[in-house]
């Protein structure tokens, strides 16, 4: 058997040097210090724990939480008899520490993070931005990083946080929430804007040193027998297959700026998911869903994937793989004519 260099999986979001490109990110997964350690002793490259803001709403809204899986025909799925690759229904809220105690416990973590080379970073989900200006300053003492989730579905719903889909918007939340802070600042971004791509931008100019992108899609889902829907109201939506959309404004936010530093989220299940997100020009991606369903042992599964789908590329490090397939990709306008279209769909099924 032919032995294989070991792949370097180490990246850059913005000044943020990481281990390796697989990130946990904030959500029930990483709402207590087990559950951040957990993920990092999984082998993440970092760890973004679970959002909170200045708003007692906000935390409040995890009292009325409620998670909801469907399987591929769109039927529930009793938790226990998951298999991994549902999509998630769900309604949530922030985590309902104090702040002083919270940032005690980010703190703990992030001393654990170091010694595995790895990193917590902190996460904001806005209300207004003052107040998280002021809350990313002090997060900025005990953590590698601020994420600044201006993207929330639940933003949509819920008063107590908002979602941004303006770039003005997010252009001023960014502006004074990089004021007097000395960490790396990421913006995480909607998926429901005009121009997920033009958010990104407005960000980094502001003074984000990355952006994280896409966030989830609302959804609705009714059960046909009740005639209630799932939820007893919307929601917010993880699955797979989100993954081309969220690949499709990452390659177009970073074909557009191409220093640009992005982190691409929602959709992926997967190391061969994580590399998918490299090869369209992401440098580093978070995983939310995936963990909720698998636990934090896919974090170190994703990693070791990752790897190998790397290596049989003939890629010797991370880096390297970072925007080929948009490098490859051509206009609409470039593509050469055909004799006739193409039909597949009118080709026989087979048997």
């Amino acid at each position: 058997m032919t032995s294989v260099d070991p792949v370097d999986l180490a990246t850059e979001v913005g000044p943020l040097r990481l281990k390796n490109p697989v990130m946990a990110a904030s959500c029930e997964a990483t709402m207590t210090e087990r559950d951040i350690v957990a993920c990092l002793d999984a082998g993440a490259g970092a760890v973004v724990a679970k959002s909170v803001n200045e708003s007692e709403a906000a935390a409040r809204q995890l009292n009325i939480a409620e998670y909801v899986l469907l399987d591929g025909a769109g039927d529930q799925v009793d938790w226990p008899d998951r298999v991994g690759d549902e999509t998630l229904l769900c309604r949530s809220g922030l985590a309902q520490s104090s702040l002083d105690d919270w940032l005690a416990m980010l703190e703990r973590a992030g001393r654990h993070a170091r010694g595995l080379d790895a990193h917590v970073i902190g996460s904001i989900t806005v209300a207004e931005p003052g107040p998280a200006a002021q809350i990313a300053r002090r997060m900025a003492e005990v953590v590698s990083a601020v994420e600044l989730n201006v993207g929330a579905p639940h933003g949509r719903e819920a008063a107590a946080v908002r979602q941004l889909t303006g770039p003005d918007m997010v252009a001023e939340y960014t502006r004074v929430v990089r004021a007097g802070l000395d960490v790396p600042l990421i913006v995480k971004l909607p998926a429901q804007a005009d121009s997920p791509a033009e958010l990104a931008h407005a960000a980094r100019r502001a003074g984000a040193d990355a952006v994280a992108m896409i966030g989830r899609f609302n959804g609705f889902w009714p059960d046909v027998r009740t005639g209630a829907p799932l939820l007893g109201s919307w929601g917010a939506v993880g699955s797979g297959a989100m993954l081309p959309t969220s690949l499709y404004w990452v390659s177009k936010t970073v074909a557009a700026d191409p220093d640009l530093s992005v982190v691409g989220t929602n959709g992926a299940r997967s190391g061969t998911d994580v590399a998918r997100f490299l090869l369209s020009g992401a440098r580093a991606v978070e995983l939310a869903t995936a963990v909720m369903l698998r636990g934090p042992a896919v974090l170190g599964e994703c990693v070791r994937e990752l790897a190998a789908v790397l290596a049989d590329a003939g890629h010797r490090r991370a880096a390297d793989a970072i925007g080929v397939a948009l490098a490859k990709a051509a206009r609409y306008a470039d593509i050469p004519e055909r004799e006739r279209p193409a039909q597949p769909w009118r080709v026989p099924p087979r048997g």
